[in-house]
């Protein structure tokens, strides 16, 4: 039997999975990731997941595990960068985790993993079925990123930010972003984005989530929401006339925001595609906190949608 192992490192916890060779998960481990005691210990934290792991499931350790983490990493030791587990960047963390666990080490960004799991364990599994078929796979919360599959294997580019749609400009937009740049897809529909935009307006603060249960009775709440619609399929369209993926899911506490999924959000995104139709589905997720860590496991090879689980 071959066994795919993967490891979700979080800012609150880490979270570790065991695979079947038909992508069925046997084993799920969470130890809480503890970054205010440094990468130190997080590092001994993975390493006790590990061997917990192999306890609980009966499985020798692995040669090779796959981890997601937030962030990105940069040459051959894996010095992260952009983490908002802020221990983390600097630190060859690659590199580290090679000589603390003694094995093979796959790491990729958490939205590379979402993408991943979601297009061939998940949501566009269906999608994926046809040879060569791409999904792009959307990250919609606190930031704005994204993940491109094809073919059960992940596109990371030349500089290993495919998918950053996050830090495109959406034309008219000017707000700072952190990135030195103004007007990025994420200074306009992230969570905190769209949740100042209400309070700016109305001089009340709202989660998204009320916001959008209240376009009904409340004019900013609905012009906050139509504002997410709107620029969501400004972004949106841009990269379906560069990738014109088969399938698009949308991961994050934005995207459950049910409107992005409503014909106004289709007609939106179809304003902006070089096309006379716009046929691509764009669908919620359906592995839940699930997906980063199976993608993590994914990383141990490449994924075909024949094996993956179905309901």
């Amino acid at each position: 039997m071959s066994w795919l192992w993967g490891i979700d490192l979080g800012g609150t916890k880490i979270e570790g999975a065991i695979l079947d060779a038909s992508m069925q998960p046997v084993l799920r481990e969470r130890v809480d990731t503890g970054q205010d005691r440094g990468y130190g210990h997080i590092l001994m934290q993975i390493s006790e997941l590990v061997a917990k792991m192999s306890e609980k499931s009966g499985i020798a350790r692995p040669d090779r595990i796959g981890i997601g983490t937030p962030g990105r990493t940069e040459g051959p030791d894996g010095v992260v960068k952009n983490s908002n587990t802020v221990c983390l960047n600097g630190m060859p963390l690659l590199k580290d985790l090679r000589e603390v666990l003694q094995m093979e080490v796959a790491i990729e960004n958490d939205a590379n993993c979402f993408a991943l799991a979601e297009s061939m364990m998940g949501a566009g599994r269906d999608e994926m079925l046809v040879p060569g078929a791409m999904a792009f796979g959307i990250i919609l919360g606190t930031g704005v990123g994204g993940g491109i599959v094809s073919d059960g294997r992940i596109i990371r580019g030349a500089h290993g930010i495919a998918g950053e749609w996050g830090h495109n400009p959406i034309p008219g937009e000017y707000a700072p972003c952190y990135c030195g740049r103004q007007g990025c897809v994420e200074t306009v529909i992230s969570g905190p984005a769209l949740e100042g935009f209400y309070a700016s307006m109305s001089r009340r603060h709202l989660g998204l989530r009320e916001i959008a249960a209240a376009c009904g009775r409340d004019p900013i709440a609905k012009m906050t929401i139509d504002r997410l619609v709107s620029s969501f399929g400004k972004a949106l369209g841009a990269v379906i006339n560069i990738l014109d993926p088969d399938v698009v899911i949308i991961g994050g506490g934005v995207g459950n925001i049910r409107q992005l999924y409503t014909a106004e959000a289709r007609q939106s995104i179809a304003a902006h595609v070089f096309n006379h139709t716009f046929d691509i589905p764009v669908l919620p997720p359906l592995l839940g906190d699930s997906a980063g860590v199976f993608g993590a496991a994914l990383l141990n090879g490449p994924a075909t949608p024949e094996t993956a689980m179905r309901d």
